[in-house]
């Protein structure tokens, strides 16, 4: 098994470098997705978040209500850290069950939004980094994702900076231009991740 850390600053297009890797047969291991899935309603770690934060941060369903949660947390690092001090060891469990499932030959994606910033590279066989310029960042989050420039910003300012994911990045998949130029790049990282598991 080849465990491959997948990261990059929000807006840099890792997702679609993940579903590319997955259609080409790589098992993903998603930790945002993962992330909703420890807090859905009737999970031990709602009922943590909501014993942390109170219950102004669900919305009238009983669901966890991000945008609440995000306004309190993305401008206050301790209560952003109690939020991660709940939500990661969750995901954490959860990721090493999927891992488990893959099976001995897989090349398994880690897709990990905070790599970087919580130390995990040296957790996996090899790292692979999106990256692309702040610049495009901020363009796809407002285009793209429909925020406002401040609150782009204030994204991501919580993240890495590029200069530090680059320093972890094992492989490099420069998505700083269209869409069409990133596919043979990730056929190429993809070539290198089976040689790699093979060997």
């Amino acid at each position: 098994m080849l465990k491959v850390g997948l990261t990059g600053g929000i807006g840099a297009g890792k997702s679609e470098v993940s579903r590319l890797l997955v259609s080409y047969g790589a098992v993903l291991v998603d930790a945002d997705r993962i992330a909703r899935e420890v807090v859905e309603p009737g999970t031990a770690g709602l009922a943590a978040v909501v014993e942390a934060f109170g219950p102004g941060i669900l919305t009238p369903e009983g669901t966890l209500d991000r945008p609440a949660l995000g306004a309190v947390v993305f401008s206050d690092p301790e209560r952003l850290a109690t939020l991660n001090g709940i939500v990661h060891p969750l995901v954490g469990a959860r990721s090493a069950e999927l891992e488990a499932a893959a099976g001995a030959d897989a090349v398994v994606i880690h897709d990990v939004p905070l790599l970087t910033e919580n130390g995990l590279a040296p957790l996996y066989d090899l790292v692979v980094v999106v990256d692309a310029t702040p610049e495009t960042q901020l363009d796809r989050l407002v285009r793209l994702r429909g925020m406002t420039e401040s609150e782009a910003r204030a994204r991501m300012a919580v993240q890495a900076t590029r200069e530090q994911r680059l320093a972890v990045a094992d492989l490099v998949i420069d998505n700083d231009g269209p869409l069409e130029a990133l596919e043979p790049q990730v056929r190429k990282v993809w070539a290198e991740l089976t040689e790699r598991a093979a060997g």
